[in-house]
């Protein structure tokens, strides 16, 4: 690929004006004191960072400093071959359901907050499978699975308790978002249903790093305790206390800087979550999930290198994700897995782990992925289908290729992963690869002809996507087209509807609010 400065700087430019026993049953073991629910059943903590980046952790040679996050991977189990979705709604979607968005209609971008739309009420979630299971279930931090009737808040959906936002985006320290409406603007924080109204002024991560420690020393140790945290952090806005921005001096980049920032404020969060587990006796049994929900921002300060691709596409650097595992339940400790494994499995898993069921869901797409995390057992996943979006950019110009267009329309924004080989067609988002801003690395362009729309990889050989195999293995890419277009036939149409003008924060007390 050619090295080339110009459009990654231009695109930047314009772009850039754009987480058996009583009440409590302490057992001895080799001086290890194992503190466990009357259940007997583990504690589960989800935190979902937010706009990730591969090239943003520690453990795979950021300049960003994360020494708990490191610590956790590392005691416990990296999951290098695990994927999400590019952007915040789908990964959240099928976190909670276990199902591919195709089938419940969340395919295209995400829930806008005028937008009357939401995860479908009859989909079954997590939360309230472990609910059924015993378990308390509480979400700190960021919903953006649809608010515009109370029945789509997250109290309706098997959380007990919810504090944070229930939107996508907002000021880390106002709790305010202006909501994608010229002239909107309200404050978005909730304590269950009610605005929390005095904690403006307040950094995000610490408040709802401290709320999850509040929850964690409360914590009725009779049951067993779901806590979702999917913090703000990474996402825009910039914003971090001066202090950890002085950390980080020597990043010339402003963007990169106050990133890293944020990442270091996170970062120190999760450290004190865990420090909480273990003072209040929870630790030990307990199963800590980290990962984030799409690819980093690179127009934000993230970055996915050497990953093609950032945030919003369907490149590795847009949903190859960092992930790792952190329990003493855990029977293989301390490696490093290659098992291939999707934000959806989380589902099953969790579930499973809760000593639950899955029937009574709809079909999942998603697979138990715990003997693989825990013994190193081969993933019982094979194949994950990334997307299907009728309503993305569509391809106008499409020069002729062998296959045509009679199995799966390849102007069509899709990708599926088969074993090692991966097939995207129509227009996969912006193809180039962004060098850390610390680096003296320029930006490279993909040297794709106009109007490309179709590319065969074999991730394995080749992660970084740079060598298109689909002229030299075209049986390998109909293959992969047949499985497109069985999958499209599962799939029902795109629900992306208008933005509700009943939705301004105006209409209800300043307040981001249900309004139907």
């Amino acid at each position: 690929m050619a090295p080339s400065s110009s459009w990654c700087s231009m695109g930047f430019l314009r772009s850039r004006l754009f987480l058996a026993f009583l009440l409590l049953v302490c057992v001895s073991n080799g001086g290890k004191t194992f503190a466990q629910s009357a259940s007997g059943k583990p504690n589960i903590v989800f935190i979902l960072a937010d706009d990730y980046g591969w090239n943003d952790i520690g453990y795979h040679g950021s300049v960003i400093r994360t020494p708990n996050l490191d610590r956790l991977a590392a005691e416990g189990v990296k999951l290098e071959n695990y994927y999400i979705q590019p952007i915040c709604t789908p990964s959240r979607s099928q976190l909670m359901t276990g199902r591919y968005q195709i089938h419940f209609g969340l395919q295209h971008s995400i829930i806008w907050p005028p937008q009357p739309s939401g995860l479908p009420l009859d989909e079954v979630t997590l939360p309230q499978r472990l609910k059924d299971s015993g378990y308390s279930t509480h979400i700190v931090g960021k919903w953006h699975l649809g608010f515009y009737k109370e029945e789509y808040t997250p109290t309706h959906r098997g959380f007990d308790t919810f504090y944070g936002f229930l939107t996508g985006s907002e000021h880390y320290y106002s709790h305010r978002t202006p909501g994608s409406m010229k002239g909107w603007d309200g404050l978005d924080l909730r304590d269950q249903d009610r605005p929390v109204l005095d904690q403006n002024g307040t950094y995000s991560t610490n408040l709802f790093a401290n709320k999850a420690i509040e929850i964690i020393a409360q914590h009725d140790k009779s049951k067993p305790m779901f806590l979702y945290l999917p913090f703000q952090a990474v996402h825009g806005p910039l914003q971090a206390p001066q202090k950890y921005i002085s950390m980080y001096r020597h990043i010339k980049d402003r963007d990169r800087r106050v990133y890293a920032a944020m990442t270091s404020v996170m970062d120190e969060a999760v450290g004190n979550i865990t420090d909480a587990l273990k003072q209040y006796g929870l630790w030990d049994n307990t199963v800590l999930v980290f990962s984030t929900d799409n690819g980093g921002q690179v127009l934000m300060g993230g970055n996915n290198w050497p990953l093609r691709g950032w945030k919003g596409s369907l490149w590795e650097g847009g949903i190859h994700g960092v992930g790792f595992v952190n329990s003493p339940l855990i029977k293989a400790k301390g490696r490093t897995s290659d098992a291939l494994i999707h934000i959806s499995d989380w589902f099953p898993t969790l579930v499973g782990l809760a000593g639950g069921s899955t029937n009574g869901t709809k079909p999942l797409d998603s697979h138990d992925v715990w003997e693989a995390i825990s013994e190193g057992k081969p993933s019982p996943r094979k194949e994950i289908l990334h997307n299907i979006d009728p309503l993305f950019r569509t391809i106008y110009y499409l020069p002729p290729h062998q296959w045509g267009d009679n199995t799966f329309n390849t102007s069509m924004h899709a990708a599926i992963r088969s074993g090692d080989w991966k097939l995207l067609t129509g227009y996969p988002g912006n193809g180039s690869w962004m060098p850390p801003p610390s680096s003296d690395q320029i930006c490279e362009e993909s040297d794709d002809p106009p109007g490309k729309h179709l590319w065969l990889f074999n991730i394995r050989e080749d992660p970084e996507e740079r060598t298109d195999l689909s002229k030299k293995y075209p049986l390998v890419v109909q293959e992969l087209l047949e499985k497109l277009a069985a999958y499209k036939k599962t799939a029902v149409p795109p629900f992306y509807p208008d933005r509700d003008p009943r939705a301004n924060p105006a209409l209800h007390g300043d307040v981001w609010s249900p309004w139907q």
